[in-house]
């Protein structure tokens, strides 16, 4: 089960950075960030409820994290 969740999670993070032909560091800071804190989720859990929580949670970190480098840059 927790190999499938992060399989979902792995595959869902590369479909939505394959649309989007010059993602922003924000961007890839979100995406990057969901897909390590559904790994990590799945794997503290064991649960579909820690996956999501996990994703979430990176997401919004990731997402942070992005923007402040993208500031940085420029």
């Amino acid at each position: 089960m927790r190999t499938r969740a992060s399989a979902l999670v792995l595959a869902a993070a590369l479909a939505a950075a394959g649309c989007a032909s010059n993602p922003s560091k924000q961007e890839i800071g979100t995406v990057t960030g969901a897909v390590i804190g559904g790994v990590v989720g799945a794997a503290a859990t064991g649960s579909t409820t820690g996956t999501v929580a996990g994703a979430g949670l990176g997401a919004l970190v990731g997402n942070q994290v992005g923007r402040d480098m993208g500031r940085k840059r420029r």
